[in-house]
């Protein structure tokens, strides 16, 4: 007899069970009576573990240490700078956006997040100062939900104008010189469009500083896909108007106008095709004199070019850096050089270039880690922000003048923080079809391969991200306690090229669990560990990841963290945004893709009966990318099918709280604390 609220349905030929279908309505008050009961029975569980209280004040120490970024760089007239960055360190709930009037100069606070609401859940979800520095353009969110307004800061008052512009979620702004107007990006306003669709459709409007924004002019997006992505950019002296849009994780466009022509900066002005209609990405950075695009075109590894605005046809583009052995993931373009970032097994190095392509040498970094670069258009000083697994983020100033000059530090957060002894090696595993798979092992002092170290395996594997060297309170945590954390580059990422993602989505995708998999078979081989004390972890496509090496290889594993996941893959474009990942996963309404998505969903192969780790699903109410249902469905599968009462299956459903993005550290030290005190539970961690 079918169970209340179970559904079989016939997709595409194939009878599919969906035992749980009514727990996909977050807002009903049975969905909200049993989420409660489920989050009751997780705290009881979690504040049992021996472990938790020392792990709170230890995770709360790791996180205090906080994180700082490289500045955005102003000219508010000629030989002056002013330094725009984020930071967060000690007991602040949230990053603050600082402003420094010179280069060696003291920080003021021009926005304190974490002084916006009292809880600390109001977040900047980006920032945009003008090229002057006069004005920032900033987005605000609450609880998580990353559905931001758009409001504009006057620098030296520090008070908000009165201009704000809703539904700005991830907004790219472009301000015009003299700071009159800007362009932005926005999604439209409930109501326009039919219900759901407000989450997509962003177009590129033209804001004119104090009048309202309902009379903004629509520039760029009429009549396109609704899951295109535009952003936007202007050149510094304000003639050159760039948008580039994304069309998924692997293909992208870009589009450009001249707005000294007749009738420029309109929708109905003709915009000129600069690379269009090809399965590939084309990353604009937009300069006076031309225009620079980093794509991977022909070249897995991605190549830089040099375009003329007045020729900007692709046969007369100029090659300046070829493809090399290295992916190369970023340039920037700082007066009169070329500061490009590149890949080597994961770690990054960076490598100087003049405007004609000619080598001028390294940047030195401390070691295996990931570094980012900024500077002004104008300048001759490069900023690097550097971090890895027992550095936290530092900022280093570089003088491009001397290319002798060494790195010297600029800012940085946890200068008390001990260097901890930590031992990072790369160890291969070799995957189903025979390819390579690195992992880096992060490991404490005097560890020693028994087949007996409790061991977590993280992985992610798609949407052309980077799993790079970070630093990491879950990390650092294990390690202290006698444990092993191993960072799985599975394809799917951009670690290794656009070949190395397009091996990992769609209808290869399987090859991220395969991969994942060889990676646990291997550390177990290595006698790293064993079965009984390894555990998985993954979020969002992570979290995907882990349910799914879960239900296919259960008896690999002892426990597993899923957070913020994906699982019921036949359902996944209803919910959220979604449909944009169509390009990534699939479509469930197509009947191919639809046979893919089915063959790994793993809501959908869950088994009565089976062994399984024992698992913490984690969700957020107000995740507006990936939908609790997925977390509450796939707990509740389990629960019922679970064939070993030892092993707890966990849903942890938090409130005020999204995706990720802007959640305060007073809330990030209980959830990274209740997913330890999981683990180490479960993997007999002392």
């Amino acid at each position: 007899m079918p169970k209340p609220g179970a559904v079989t349905e016939t997709l595409h030929g194939v009878t599919v069970e969906d035992p749980f279908r009514w727990l996909e309505d977050g807002d009903a008050p049975d969905v909200k009576a049993w989420t409660d009961q489920q989050n009751e029975k997780t705290r009881k569980f979690l504040e049992l573990a021996p472990s938790h209280e020392v792990l709170r004040r230890e995770i709360s120490e790791l996180l205090h240490v906080g994180v700082v970024g490289a500045p955005f760089v102003a000219t508010p007239a000629p030989g002056q700078r002013r330094y725009f960055h984020m930071k967060r360190e000690g007991e602040q709930n949230q990053p603050t956006l600082y402003v420094r009037d010179k280069v060696d100069g003291p920080d003021r606070v021009l926005i304190d997040a974490s002084a916006l609401s009292a809880d600390g859940t109001s977040a900047i979800d980006w920032w945009y100062p003008s090229r002057d520095g006069k004005f920032v353009a900033w987005g605000r969110s609450e609880d998580g939900s990353e559905d931001s307004t758009l409001f504009i800061r006057d620098v030296k008052t520090g008070k908000d104008l009165p201009d704000r512009i809703p539904y700005a979620r991830y907004a790219s702004v472009a301000w015009e010189p003299g700071n009159k107007a800007f362009y932005y990006t926005r999604h439209p306003e409930p109501g326009s469009v039919p219900p759901g669709d407000e989450k997509y459709y962003s177009k590129v409007f033209r804001h004119v500083v104090g009048a309202d924004p309902k009379d903004d002019v629509l520039v760029f997006g009429s009549g396109r896909e609704k899951t295109d992505t535009p952003g936007v950019v202007l050149s510094p002296n304000g003639r050159w108007l760039v948008v580039s849009v994304h069309q998924g994780w692997a293909k992208s466009e870009v589009y450009m106008q001249d707005l000294h022509a007749k009738g420029a900066g309109t929708n109905a002005n003709k915009w000129t095709e600069v690379a269009v209609r090809t399965e590939a990405l084309f990353d604009p950075i937009v300069r006076d004199d031309r225009m620079y695009i980093l794509t991977n075109d022909g070249a897995p590894h991605y190549r830089l070019f040099a375009v003329d605005y007045k020729q900007p046809d692709r046969t007369h583009w100029k090659e300046l850096i070829v493809e090399g052995p290295d992916v190369l993931t970023g340039v920037d373009i700082i007066g009169k050089t070329i500061v490009a970032t590149y890949l080597h097994e994961a770690s990054t190095r960076i490598e100087r270039f003049d405007l004609q392509g000619k080598a001028k040498g390294p940047i030195p970094l401390p070691g295996i880690g990931t570094a980012m670069v900024s500077g002004a258009h104008d300048g001759d000083e490069a900023f690097v922000e550097f971090f890895s697994y027992a550095t936290p983020p530092t900022v280093s100033r570089v003088d491009l003048k001397n290319s002798a000059s060494k790195p010297e530090i600029w800012d940085r957060v946890g200068e008390k923080f001990a260097n901890e002894k930590i031992n990072v090696n790369l160890l291969h595993a070799t995957s189903k079809d025979g390819t390579k798979i690195p992992m880096f092992v992060v490991s404490g002092e005097g560890f020693t391969k028994n087949g007996e170290t409790p061991t977590v395996l993280w992985g992610y594997g798609g949407f052309n991200q980077l799993m790079t060297p970070t630093f990491s309170a879950r990390t650092l945590a294990t390690v202290r306690h006698g444990g092993v954390w191993v960072f799985t580059i599975l394809r799917g990422g951009g670690e290794f090229g656009e070949e190395w993602h397009k091996a990992g989505m769609l209808a290869n995708k399987q090859n991220v669990f395969d991969d994942f998999i060889a990676c646990a078979e291997e550390v177990i081989a290595q006698k790293i560990t064993n079965p009984s004390r390894l555990a998985i972890g993954g979020g969002s496509n992570g979290g995907l990841l882990t349910s799914v090496a879960a239900t296919q290889r259960p008896e690999l594993f002892r426990a597993g963290l899923s957070l913020v996941p994906l699982t019921d893959m036949v359902r996944y474009t209803h919910f959220r945004i979604a449909q944009a990942w169509i390009p990534e996963y699939g479509d469930p309404a197509n009947p191919e893709q639809f046979k893919v998505l089915y063959a790994y969903s793993p809501y959908h192969h869950v088994k009565d009966g089976v062994r399984y780790p024992a698992m913490l699903f984690t969700s957020a109410e107000s995740d507006a990318r990936v939908d609790p249902m997925h977390a509450r469905k796939m707990a509740a599968r389990m629960q019922e099918a679970q064939g070993a009462p030892d092993r707890p299956i966990l849903l942890r459903l938090e409130t005020k709280a999204g995706h990720g993005a802007g959640k305060p550290t007073h809330k990030l030290v209980d959830e990274v604390t209740d997913e330890l005190s999981f683990l180490f539970h479960e993997l007999g961690v002392k």
